[in-house]
């Protein structure tokens, strides 16, 4: 079961992340039959909700793909207060599912042994690794809810919802026609039920249960261990240089009858030279230096976002495209022996479910860097929901840890007003209690260590970074490999320019202010 916030959908793509790490740890990457996403939905939110469409398109892509999901339509006919004619433009409440070809079964809700087509469509979904969508026919006695009154504005479908006899008595009557129960076997046991719903109610008003007894407990399993308070205490997260130059031999050796592009390749030398003696590295080599060390020490890293592969800058180049034949190597997962699995994937053009898939594979997964990328830091805002509701606020409301890193590419560099801010002060607003961390990173070093200490404390919590864009080229963005060797991340860095000698108090100004006027 995964923990689900009263926003309509948003645990869609959560749940399939989720699904796709637990297949990762009982290898079952390639068939993907051990461990089978369900998801169950409203008529109306199913219809309405833009995320169930996000999710659908993950279904059959690469990076995402759970080897099909069975969605349950709980179709109620009703949105709250809104009739099917006016929740969607479509005769069925399922038609969006068509466009992946699913396979669609519908169930009449009043008759229980048709509610068995569920365990077909599981079938289905083993047999062919496709998405199967079972629109179950029902109604809802009460309206939305007990204390609603639906006949204000659905005075006739709820008169004969009044006159209708409930699915128990139904079935009753079946099974008493076709004298598989008599009359007084079906009272009785009829009974039987609302004494143990009775007695497990009286139970829990006077003893909780204990610990043992409850289910997929917060931080057990591979969790154990990493529920403890954040600190600021230093990790160490400095790397060997032989280590390094390991990484770096890795990322600037191009396999044999291999065809890279020229302008990649221009620069392989440089980058092999500068850790070999002791030079600078930039911003994006001490990225992927970072990754390479972390697979190195056996733990795995998986990148996902928009453009992810080359960068949207062109800085990153993770992989590899043959430009004879497009075939792809991805240099980081060529190490050593027995190294950690490198995953990267350019995602679908979309905020909300990747980002909520990430989300969703970092709860399963707290010894994997989980990143995702925004091709631009304002392109998150189309995910909110997903920070607002998962992100910062899943370890107070459900107890659930993430070490998920969001990389929003922020900054002013006079190209328009689009695509500048990643709204650092939005994510500081949403701090509390130590729930999140928020970085404005300034030199490779600070990046490249932050990084590595996400999986080197003795607990998780999300990593916002606001990721640069012209410093990525920077001449003077750099950092001494010596820093990546002996140094660690640093909350704050003192500004390394000597103060001027016997500068007078009134000669100190901050910048960007007004002196103020001299009035009498």
């Amino acid at each position: 079961m995964t923990a689900n916030p009263s926003h309509l959908e948003a645990v869609d793509p959560v749940v399939e992340g989720r699904v796709r790490a637990k297949q990762r740890y009982r290898g079952d990457t390639v068939h993907r039959r051990k461990v089978l996403p369900l998801l169950i939905h409203g008529d109306a939110a199913f219809a309405g909700q833009g995320l169930v469409a996000e999710t659908f398109n993950l279904s059959q892509l690469k990076g995402y793909s759970t080897g099909g999901t069975v969605h349950i339509v709980v179709n109620n006919q009703i949105g709250f207060t809104t009739l099917p004619g006016e929740a969607r433009s479509s005769r069925y409440p399922t038609d969006v599912a068509k466009y992946v070809e699913a396979r669609f079964s519908t169930s009449t809700a009043t008759t229980p042994k048709r509610c068995a087509s569920c365990r077909s469509g599981a079938a289905l979904r083993q047999s062919f690794n496709c998405d199967v969508v079972i629109d179950m026919l029902c109604y809802r006695k009460h309206g939305h809810n007990e204390g609603d009154e639906p006949a204000f504005t659905q005075p006739v479908m709820y008169q004969k919802i009044e006159n209708h006899p409930s699915v128990r008595a139904i079935y009753q009557l079946r099974l008493e026609h076709d004298r598989v129960l008599s009359l007084d076997d079906s009272s009785r046991l009829s009974d039987e039920f609302a004494n143990r719903l009775y007695d497990a109610f009286k139970t829990v008003k006077i003893r909780l249960p204990t610990a043992d007894a409850l289910p997929d407990q917060p931080f057990s399993g591979v969790w154990t261990g990493l529920n403890q308070p954040y600190v600021f205490d230093p990790a160490e997260t400095g790397v060997p240089e032989e280590v390094l130059e390991e990484v770096a031999r890795t990322l600037t050796t191009v396999p044999e009858g291999f065809h890279l592009n020229r302008k990649v390749g221009r620069r392989l030398p440089e980058q092999l030279e500068t850790v070999r003696s002791g030079g600078s590295v930039d911003w994006a080599f001490a990225e992927l230096l970072s990754f390479g060390s972390l697979l190195a020490e056996g733990l795995p890293v998986r990148l996902s976002g928009q453009d992810s592969i080359r960068g949207t800058f062109s800085q990153r180049h993770a992989a590899w495209f043959d430009t004879k034949n497009q075939e792809i190597y991805i240099p980081l997962n060529n190490i050593r022996d027995g190294q950690a699995r490198f995953c990267v994937y350019n995602s679908m053009l979309s905020e909300a479910a990747v980002l909520g898939f990430d989300y969703g594979y970092s709860l399963v997964e707290p010894n994997m860097l989980v990143l995702w990328e925004a091709q631009f830091g304002d392109f998150a805002n189309g995910a909110q929901v997903i920070i607002d509701q998962f992100i910062t606020a899943a370890l107070d409301k459900w107890q659930r840890g993430s070490g998920i890193v969001m990389l929003l590419p922020h900054g002013y560099e006079g190209q328009g007003p689009e695509h500048s801010n990643a709204y650092l002060e939005r994510y500081l607003t949403l701090c509390a209690e130590d729930n999140i961390q928020v970085c404005n990173l300034s030199t490779p070093a600070q990046y490249f260590h932050v990084l590595r200490r996400q999986l080197k404390r003795a607990f998780r919590r999300p990593l916002v970074i606001m990721a640069p864009k012209s410093m990525l080229r920077h001449k003077r963005a750099v950092s001494p490999l010596s820093d990546l060797v002996s140094g660690r991340f640093s909350e704050m860095l003192d500004d390394p320019t000597p103060p001027r000698r016997h500068a007078p108090p009134r000669a100190v100004q901050r910048q960007g202010l007004l002196r103020p006027s001299r009035r009498p």
